[in-house]
């Protein structure tokens, strides 16, 4: 059976600083992201089955990146848990969405982060191939699986 890579794109603005770092990118700023994630498998075919013809429904590859990536993410500040930034969760009308994290806050780190996040969540049918963040609409990291075994 023909095996078939499926994408589906994601949005959602975060706010991060990087702690220690040399230029303009140690300070609290923003990125709108997107992200991609392609996942790979064999179409059902199975008649019976409702997802005949699917290698996956989209509505289903949208839950399982809503709540544990985009919810965690969307509108959220990640700082280093080097920089020692908890007083800022105490200003909680402006920090309520503040995530310490043990790594520096960066693309290549973040998506990182996000495979770890999605690989466990994916049926035993699926496998996931690729998953790309870009940070600006010219920068971006890339992971992919075969990179990676």
């Amino acid at each position: 059976m023909e095996k078939i890579r499926l994408t589906k794109e994601f949005h959602f603005e975060m706010a991060h600083a990087l702690w220690n770092y040399n230029g303009s990118c140690k300070s609290i700023h923003g990125h709108s992201y997107k992200l991609f994630v392609t996942l790979i498998g064999t179409p059902i075919s199975n008649t019976q089955d409702p997802k005949n013809g699917m290698v996956a429904d989209f509505s289903d590859i949208k839950k399982w990146i809503k709540a544990p990536v985009l919810d965690k993410l969307d509108h959220a500040l990640l700082i280093a848990n080097e920089a020692d930034a908890k007083g800022l969760s105490t200003i909680s009308q402006m920090f309520d969405k503040l995530k310490i994290v043990d790594y520096q806050p960066t693309c290549e780190n973040l998506l990182i982060d996000i495979v770890g996040t999605v690989k466990p969540l994916l049926p035993e049918y699926l496998s996931l191939h690729s998953v790309k963040l870009c940070e600006t609409a010219t920068s971006y990291a890339e992971w992919f699986a075969s990179d990676n075994q």
